[in-house]
């Protein structure tokens, strides 16, 4: 089964506070009738600081699409070469072992895709497949593990590389002074992230099974306004709510494999905000610890859109990881209302031990299998670490 690895992650070096986007938000919309309301969704978020990939001086004012457009390329191609690079090393893998990449982002425009770029420049095969996606938004991060983990099931034994890339500030509209776009102007943040699946071998999540699902007729929850002066994002008030829709269906998709969806060992998810994670613990009965990576991550970089759970999921390896076999999930959720869903299990690396819990064995004879080794057992044995 194909494994997704220890991800890589940079953020820029320009941060703003919550303090300061609640001062900027004061200073700059101080005559807006509804700017209490603003301050209060911005609080509420939960987010404490975040990354932006320009000076907020310089984030402020609009060039125009074509200058932001330019920007997107420049600092795309002098910030991903690195992660990826970090990505290869966690996955123990060179270019030249990568046959598919998959590059997702939502907030700059590039064509040929980055891939190319990729490819002709860092020494990757000409032969590596490409698989860019741009309008999936949030939900492209676990897009990708979906799309990779399909690909690797085609063709066994084969590696693929995960790239997101998402300068959200470039998005910043000065003229949306709708409540969610005032909303939106304190919640994203900006980041690259990457990550290796393994056809064979690997640390990391073995991922068993995936699946999508679309809430109909909500296409216009979130949307992009695609204008002369760029992106312009568009959030539904009823966006907020939408785990009461997509927690069944993650509930649905582990049952069909005989999973219980509140009784996994890990959850990475992605945090669009406070109440998808508050909503989630609620839905499918899960105390607040379980997204404790998610919640992390917008708390220290807002919502970083498909790189959210990438960004969750390394947390959960700078822990420990989890024990081998532990069963876990990824979820993406963006516009549609889309969610695509990963299930899998924890896999140590083969090099580390197996360790076996104490356990005596009355019944007939059993089989202990683990990833190198098995062994069979005459009923009556004592099992011990």
């Amino acid at each position: 089964m194909a494994t997704l690895c220890r991800p890589a992650i940079a953020v820029p070096e320009h941060v703003i506070t919550l303090d300061q986007t609640l001062a900027l938000a004061r200073t700059l919309h101080a005559g807006h009738p509804q700017l209490g309301l603003a301050l209060r969704l911005i609080e509420n978020t939960g987010v404490r600081t975040r990354h932006l990939v320009q000076p907020i001086e310089r984030t402020l004012t609009h060039p125009g699409f074509t200058v932001r457009n330019e920007v997107y390329e420049r600092e795309a191609k002098r910030r991903v070469p690195e992660v990826v690079e970090r990505a290869l090393g966690h996955g123990e893998l060179t270019a030249r072992d990568i046959d598919l990449i998959v590059y997702v982002s939502c907030t700059g425009f590039m064509m040929p895709s980055m891939t190319a770029w990729l490819i002709n420049t860092m020494g990757f095969r000409s032969d590596t497949r490409q698989v860019p996606i741009a309008q999936l938004g949030c939900a492209a991060g676990g897009a990708a593990v979906n799309r990779a983990h399909d690909f690797c099931r085609a063709y066994p034994g084969a590696n693929v590389l995960i790239v997101a890339c998402e300068f959200c500030s470039l998005c910043y509209q000065p003229t949306d002074l709708g409540v969610g776009s005032l909303l939106s102007n304190g919640l994203f943040g900006d980041a690259v992230a990457a990550v290796v699946m393994r056809g064979q071998g690997g640390r990391g999540m073995r991922v068993e099974h995936n699946g999508s699902h679309l809430v109909p007729h909500t296409e216009d929850w979130i949307s992009y306004g695609v204008k002369d002066t760029g992106f312009h994002f568009r959030l539904d008030k009823r966006v907020p709510g939408t785990m009461e829709m997509l927690a069944p269906a993650l509930r649905g998709l582990a049952g069909e494999h005989g999973w219980d969806v509140s009784g996994l060992g890990f959850y990475i998810v992605h945090a669009g905000g406070p109440r998808i994670l508050d909503d989630l613990c609620r839905f499918l009965d899960l105390e607040p610890a379980a997204f404790r990576h998610s919640r992390a991550t917008l708390t220290e970089r807002g919502n970083i859109a498909s790189a959210v759970v990438f960004d969750a999921l390394a947390r959960l390896f700078a822990e420990g990881g989890a024990p081998e076999g532990t069963t876990g999930l990824i979820a993406g959720f963006g516009p549609g209302i889309t969610a695509e869903i990963s299930l899998g299990s924890w896999a140590c690396d083969p090099a580390e031990p197996v360790l076996l819990r104490p356990c005596a064995i009355s019944t007939s004879d059993i089989t202990l299998v683990h990833p190198t080794a098995s062994r069979r057992f005459p009923a009556g044995t004592t099992i011990t670490e």
